[in-house]
């Protein structure tokens, strides 16, 4: 084939990609509770095995593989980093090779200090080698941003890996290690995310040590802290009535772990959920009428009123804090656009943590 046969095919899958990729974005939230006729379904009892679950399942709608980064530099200033790769199908079925291949893939990495919020947004289509995700050594990457491991990565911690991105105003290079291995979520993995069935298959890394630099407008600090990664999948993990949520991952200073989250509903009732996860990685759901999730002061971000402040309960746990973001302007304005910020803590425990605010 000629160079100039090969470049016009190369420009034309290129277009598409993009086409089908803004298309994804234009759905927004309400699209992930579109019907998933023709997409694998999640079910209870699954029995995760690693490293396969650690890579791709092409036969489902949408997965994640999200991590997030509490860290402070030499002198103590607090700063956090986002590092995401999104894969969505966009028909159910084979996918085919090449420019064939109908899996598209979004990712997006952020940097916050209490001063500026930075962001960048990368698209790639699947089948062209440009972006994926291997299970072992584990590799998940698109263009030059990637989160590797190597032949020493182990695979129930998924530790020692590497993570890195940069843009034209930040850049960071991490080390991340951890202890403990992964834990599964909601039911041993299965994470229910409304009353009428929509669910996600749901692991987590909470443990990982950071250690690196961060960038930003040319100039370099070391870090050091604490880093949390998501892996989710599914095919509809919204009901067509949930607008979006509230999302928390929060690292308590005694060395446990909370997961928190809030699906929003059309007629009011929200749905909650969470996780407790000790320090030795025993995992305890929390019921939804457990959980008091209260947001206590908005922001004024991108044209929206954001819940940025939030007073959260666990009676049974004897557990109340009051919890604030380093930056309340950490809007994601991406395609597909959300609020996603390191945030603090006080109250019966102390630590730091991430929020996410989607569908506003």
């Amino acid at each position: 084939m000629s160079a100039d046969k090969l470049s016009r095919r190369a420009f034309a899958g290129g277009i598409a990609a993009l086409a089908l990729a803004r298309r994804a974005a234009a759905q927004g939230y309400a699209g992930l509770g579109e019907s998933a006729d023709g997409f694998a379904k999640v079910t209870p009892g699954k029995t995760f095995v690693f490293p396969a679950d650690h890579g791709p399942h092409p036969e489902f709608r949408i997965e994640w593989w999200y991590l997030t980064a509490n860290l402070v530099d030499a002198s103590g200033a607090a700063c956090g980093l986002q590092w995401t790769l999104f894969r969505q199908a966009a028909k159910p079925g084979p996918q085919g090779e090449g420019w064939a291949n109908k899996q598209i893939w979004m990712a997006h990495a952020a940097v916050t200090r209490a001063d500026t919020h930075r962001f960048n947004e990368r698209f790639a289509r699947g089948g062209i080698g440009q972006a994926g995700v291997e299970a072992r050594p584990f590799a998940a990457w698109i263009d030059d941003w990637d989160m590797k491991g190597s032949e020493r990565t182990d695979d129930l911690t998924l530790s020692p890996v590497t993570l890195k991105a940069s843009s034209t105003d930040f850049s960071y290079a991490l080390t991340l290690e951890a202890g403990r291995p992964v834990v599964l979520q909601g039911e041993g993995g299965y994470s229910r995310k409304s009353e009428r069935g929509q669910a996600s298959y749901y692991y987590s890394q909470p443990f990982y040590r950071a250690r690196g630099t961060l960038t930003i407008d040319d100039i370099q600090v070391d870090v050091t802290g604490q880093a949390w990664m998501d892996r989710e999948w599914s095919s509809q993990p919204l009901d067509t009535d949930q607008t979006g949520w509230d999302w928390l991952s929060l690292h308590l200073s005694t060395g446990d772990k909370l997961m928190l989250y809030r699906l929003r509903q059309k007629d009011g009732k929200d749905y909650p959920f969470g996780n407790w996860i000790s320090a030795s990685g025993e995992t305890q759901m929390i019921a939804g009428s457990d959980i008091q999730m209260a947001p206590k002061a908005t922001a004024d971000v991108a044209g929206r009123k954001l819940p940025v402040e939030w007073q959260i309960a666990i009676p049974s746990r004897s557990f109340s804090i009051a919890c604030k973001p380093l930056n309340p302007a950490a809007w994601m304005g991406t395609g597909f656009s959300y609020w996603e910020g390191p945030v603090s803590f006080a109250g019966t425990h102390q630590g730091v943590g991430y929020l996410e605010l989607t569908g506003y």
